[in-house]
């Protein structure tokens, strides 16, 4: 049954379905990556796909950007479509001086400066957290594979732009590794509807040095990232 965003049939998405934030990069992954790859939704560009990979059903599924337009997404393929695994592959802006460009970060958790989670909560605070397992299969396949990949906090933000500079020193203090701007919403809805999540993130950018990928980058590449995901699914 299709649903205001997304037009696919009922059984088109897999269990499993990567997040990347722009549709283009979901075309990309899935003709890339998966055998038998069949785009299922299309409506408003924001391309799905489903597919295998080494045999396996997985889909995957862009979402734009921001956590209003990401927990659309998220919200109607879990409730809608049967997703039990939502998996965020995206990009961010690294705030610690370790971390350059290229690195990839498993967000554990996610704080933020939005209200999302405060409404969803009752406005307490949620401690919006991966789920513990999914983490743990990241990290085996990450060992196995000799990678290496940081894990930490994260800072979702609904400001794209004009963030000062003391919202990064504090980032800093407190140890957050990036900023990006979906986590802490698709962590609260895993929760809500009782779903694993996760997220992945390739630095695109580095708040402290000013260095970024170019767009066609952030489309195109990000393969350490993808081929960790898939291995890990």
């Amino acid at each position: 049954m299709s649903t205001p965003h997304i037009n696919a049939t009922t059984d088109a998405f897999a269990p499993t379905c990567l997040l990347p934030g722009d549709p283009l990069r979901a075309k990309f992954i899935a003709e890339t990556y998966l055998d038998d790859a069949e785009c299922v939704t299309d409506v408003r560009n924001m391309l799905g796909y489903t597919g295998t990979y080494k045999g396996d059903r997985i889909s995957v599924m862009g979402t734009g950007m921001g956590m209003p337009s990401c927990a659309i997404y998220a919200t109607e393929l879990v409730r809608n479509y049967g997703v039990k695994r939502l998996i965020r592959i995206g990009s961010c802006g690294a705030v610690q001086p370790e971390v350059k460009l290229n690195d990839v970060i498993l967000a554990n958790s996610a704080s933020t400066d939005s209200n999302m989670n405060r409404q969803r909560f009752g406005g307490l605070d949620f401690a919006a957290c991966a789920t513990p397992r999914l983490v743990q299969q990241f990290l085996n396949t990450a060992d196995a594979n000799q990678q290496d990949i940081a894990v930490g906090q994260v800072f979702s933000t609904d400001s794209f732009y004009d963030s000062p500079a003391s919202r990064i020193e504090q980032l800093q203090h407190m140890g957050v590794l990036a900023v990006e701007m979906e986590a802490a919403a698709l962590y609260a809805i895993a929760a809500q509807y009782k779903v694993q999540a996760a997220c992945l993130l390739t630095v695109s950018d580095h708040l402290l040095t000013q260095e970024s990928l170019p767009s066609s980058a952030r489309q195109t590449s990000f393969n350490e990232m993808v081929e960790l995901t898939l291995s890990a699914c």
